[in-house]
This record gives structure tokens, C-alpha cells and sequence, in this order.
């Protein structure tokens, strides 16, 4: 079910938050977890009843084994037990994931017409896989307890964070239920707005945006585009999965504090980074922690040399891009952005340290080149085949024509330039719209504050009320109205739209 659907915003959130007032009324907290969980299970198999049988076997599995490990005591036997459940994780997820990928793979490489799996991708998989992952390291590692099959199933499935994240840590959550798990105006009150602001994003900017985006990558699939349309594509399609992502997860949040429940930020301005570091540290903040201590620390991080720690690094950007999709532009943007952070530890350590004061003058010019770097691995994220996003880029950077529709030297009365093709490229009315769009998506990107700063909201606890920017009720209503009257426009002038992170 789509946070942005009507059928969620009039009848499976109000009835979700009437039934858990209720049901914590009535029987407490284990009677308003058990309807919060039964409504989880209910929208998760909106989407696809076939998936709940993997998800429930998936939380069956490794709630088995994560409960043998905490009663093992011996050493030796919880390694194994670990080792077992993170590889029955991967397999799973190897198979419904990458086993098409990979047939299709060794058939390109041997020129052999292999088998074709009639397999289709779990929704939210790749998700609640890695947390299960995180779930069993925690309890080898005896961060988590014994727990409750109930409490167990509910931070896999509670909906707010179920499909696209964020990625959470048991102990994190379910101690959360168990303080101040609530429903009530108050609770409501304080996450409803940043719910809005979410949904504005995603039907208001990532929406519209999309419209222009989509073409062009689909022209791009049957030559190089011209120069705007190169920009347009790319720049365009920076700003739609920013807002689709980031609306996603701040309506995450939102509806967690509807609940009393503090969901953990994932994104904080990740394009005003001054380094492809800090952009890390910006962009998909739980699942770069996630890579971190789950992945790279494993490896040794930075504690076994300078040359393993590089490796180190680039190994866990490429496995990163092969968790976004099962396709070789996937992992070619996690080799990119390994190579963009290996070059940043370089520079940072041999020669910005040495540059004093002119390192932070040099603060603006890191903070375009990084963006730049960005924008050319999205173009690789987005396309569908290495062709394909060579044409994007072509038009980007060593076009073959510069062309521009043919009203504008008659709206803006000049006489048309030499070297440009008039007529040709987006039509008048998509080249306007689609800057316009942009124009506005980049100064809420990089002049307005976050989600995070206007609700001054860490991800870890639940504000007590409403600060920053609209401490005042007047002000809080009306920008809260104001948001869903914006919104109301693309939730009911259109057939809501898949979150583009649904895909991975």
C-alpha cells in the first residue's frame, strides 16, 4: 500500500490509529501491539499476499535462530548458528534477487542462451533482510536479549519503516514500545506535519519532476541526447530520487510519531556535502551505518593499512550497489562512488591537511565538484544499460547539438543565436515547466533547512512539542494545511506512483 494512496491517507491510517487507541485502551500495550502488528501484516500484503509466506517464513527462521544463539553458550556453536542464519539472509536473497542477474550474466559471457527463472522480487526484501542480518550479529554479540516472538515480529513489520526503511535496530525500537507507545491527539499532532511535509515532496516535486525525467531516459536508450535534454535527464533525475526518498522517509517518521515512535533520520541535506565523506554521512544515513558496522568493520576498516583499508572501502561500495539492484549499473555506481571516497581519504589526507586556512576556503568549490560527482553516478543508477547512460552524459559534456524550442527567441524578442538548433529538443512547454520544477527543487535543496531542523527531531527521541520555525499553533496549522492542500493535487489528480526505492 502506497503512503501516498488514497485508500492509505482515508481509511488504513485513521482506522490503524482509531484500532490501536483502542486496542491500548482496552488491554494495554501487548493488546495495542498485537493490532498494530495484525494492521502491518494487513498492509504489507495489500502490495502482495503471496509475499506475506516469505516474510513470515524470513521472521519464523531467523527469530528460530537468533533464539538458539542467546541460549548457546558455547562459543564455537554461536559462530555456527550465526554463520547459518546470515547465509539462509543471503541466499534468499540472492535467489528472488540476483538469480535471474546472474544467469543472464554467464549467458552474456559464453554466448550461450541460458535459463530464464520466473521469479519475482519480495517487496521490501532487501530491507528486512538486513535488518534480520543486524538482529542476529546484535544477539551473537549479546546487545539483544531474549525477546518476545510478538515484540520480535513487530519491529520487522511495523509499516512506517517496513518497505523502504529506515533500517532499525531491534533494541532500538522495541524499547521505544515498550516507554511510549501511544496514540493520542498529542502524538498525532507532532507527527502528522512532517508526514505532510514528506507527502508534499513526493507528489508535489518527485512526481512532476519524473514526468520529464522518464522520456529522456527512454530516449537515451536510442542515441545521445542533445545538451539540455542531457542536463535535464541528470539534474532531473538527482532532484526526483532526492525528494522521492527523502518524502518517503520523513512520512516514515511521521507515522512512527503518530505511534510514539521515533524513527531514525536518513537523510540530512546530503546535497550542500563539501565531500563525497560527508555525503555519506547525509545520504541514506541507516544504511551507510548498516555497510559500516556490519560490513566494513568486519573487514578491518581502517585498522589493517592503508592499502586494505582502500580495498576495504571499495568492497563495500560495490556490494552496496549490488544491494540497490541486480544489474551491472548498479554495481558500477558502487565502484564510482568507492573510487570518489578513496580519492577523498587521499586528498584529505596528503594534501588538504596541508592547506590550512585555504581548505576551507576551498569549502564552495568541494561542494560543486561534489555534487557534480553525484550527479554522473545517478545518471548510472537511473539508465537501463551502460549505452544508454554514455548517451546522457554525452549530452552532458561533448554534445552533438545544443538545441532549444523555437518560442523562445520570439517570447523573449531577440534575435535566434548562431550554433543552436531551434526547434529541436524538449518542446517549449516541457523545456519551461521542467526548469521551473527544477528551479524550485534546488532551492528547497540547497537554501531551505531539513525535515530535521524544522522539527527539531534527532531520530531518537519523540519531541515533546512543537519547535523551530512554527512554535506557534497558527503558524503550525496553517503550514500543515497548506502542505496537504499543495498535495491534495497530485493524491487526487492522479494514479498515486510507486516509491522509486520500492524497486531495490
Amino acid at each position: 500500500m502506497l503512503f501516498n494512496s488514497i485508500e492509505f491517507l482515508f481509511a488504513f491510517l485513521p482506522l490503524t490509529l482509531i484500532l490501536t487507541f483502542a486496542a491500548l485502551k482496552i488491554g494495554g500495550r501487548p493488546l495495542g501491539m498485537m493490532v498494530l502488528t495484525a494492521a502491518s501484516v494487513f498492509f504489507y500484503g495489500w502490495w502482495e499476499a503471496s509475499s506475506l509466506l516469505i516474510i513470515g517464513g524470513s521472521i519464523a527462521v531467523n527469530y528460530t535462530i537468533a533464539t538458539a544463539i542467546a541460549r548457546q553458550s558455547d562459543g564455537g556453536a554461536r559462530k555456527v548458528l550465526l554463520t547459518a542464519g546470515v547465509a539462509v539472509n543471503l541466499a534468499a536473497l540472492g535467489y528472488f534477487k540476483y538469480a535471474n542477474f546472474f544467469l543472464e550474466s554467464i549467458s552474456a559471457a559464453t554466448g550461450s542462451s541460458g535459463p530464464v527463472l520466473s521469479i519475482g522480487l519480495p517487496l521490501a526484501i532487501s530491507f528486512y533482510s538486513f535488518q534480520q542480518i543486524a538482529f542476529l550479529v546484535d544477539t551473537y554479540k549479546g546487545k539483544v536479549s531474549r525477546s518476545p516472538f510478538r515484540d520480535y515480529m513487530l519491529s520487522v513489520v511495523f509499516f512506517p519503516h517496513l518497505i523502504a526503511g529506515p533500517l532499525l535496530h531491534y533494541r532500538d525500537i522495541i524499547t521505544q514500545f515498550e516507554r511510549r507507545f501511544s496514540v493520542n491527539w498529542t502524538t498525532i499532532s507532532i507527527g502528522f506535519p512532517i508526514f505532510a511535509v514528506g507527502l508534499a515532496k513526493k507528489v508535489a516535486i518527485a512526481d512532476p519532476i519524473s514526468v520529464f525525467v522518464n522520456p529522456l531516459f527512454l530516449k537515451s536508450t536510442q542515441g545521445p541526447l542533445e545538451f539540455f535534454e542531457g542536463w535535464a535527464a541528470a539534474l532531473g533525475y538527482t532532484a526526483q530520487l532526492y525528494f522521492d526518498f527523502s518524502g518517503y522517509s520523513d512520512m516514515a517518521i511521521g507515522l512512527g510519531l503518530m505511534f510514539g515512535i521515533a524513527l531514525p533520520l536518513n537523510f540530512l541535506s546530503p546535497y550542500k556535502s563539501t565531500s563525497i565523506i560527508e555525503f555519506w554521512r547525509r545520504w541514506h544515513i541507516t544504511l551507510s551505518n548498516f555497510l559500516r558496522d556490519y560490513l566494513y568493520f568486519p573487514l578491518g576498516g581502517s585498522r589493517v593499512g592503508v592499502v586494505r583499508k582502500y580495498g576495504n572501502l571499495l568492497i563495500v561500495m560495490l556490494l552496496g550497489g549490488l544491494w540497490h539492484g541486480a544489474a551491472w549499473t548498479f554495481v558500477f555506481w558502487g565502484l564510482l562512488h568507492g573510487s570518489y571516497l578513496v580519492v577523498n581519504h587521499l586528498w584529505r589526507n596528503n594534501v588538504g591537511a596541508h592547506l590550512g586556512r585555504a581548505n576551507a576556503m576551498l569549502a564552495p568549490v568541494y561542494a560543486v565538484m561534489t555534487f557534480v560527482l553525484v550527479v554522473i553516478s545517478w545518471v548510472f543508477f537511473k539508465a537501463v544499460d551502460f549505452p544508454s547512460a554514455l548517451n546522457v552524459l554525452q549530452g552532458m559534456f561533448t554534445p552533438a547539438s545544443i538545441a532549444l524550442p523555437s518560442e523562445i527567441p520570439l517570447v523573449f524578442n531577440f534575435a535566434p543565436w548562431p550554433r543552436v538548433t531551434w526547434g529541436g529538443g524538449m518542446s517549449f512547454a516541457d523545456f519551461t515547466t521542467f526548469w521551473f520544477y527544477a528551479g524550485v527543487a534546488y532551492a528547497i535543496v540547497w537554501f531551505a533547512p531539513n525535515a530535521a531542523q524544522i522539527f527539531d527531531i534527532d531520530g531518537k527521541e519523540s519531541p515533546p512539542s512543537w519547535i523551530g520555525p512554527f512554535n506557534r499553533p497558527s503558524a503550525k496549522i496553517a503550514a500543515t494545511v497548506g502542505l496537504v492542500w499543495i498535495s491534495a493535487f497530485g493524491v487526487f489528480g492522479s494514479v498515486p506512483s510507486e516509491f522509486l526505492y520500492f524497486k531495490f
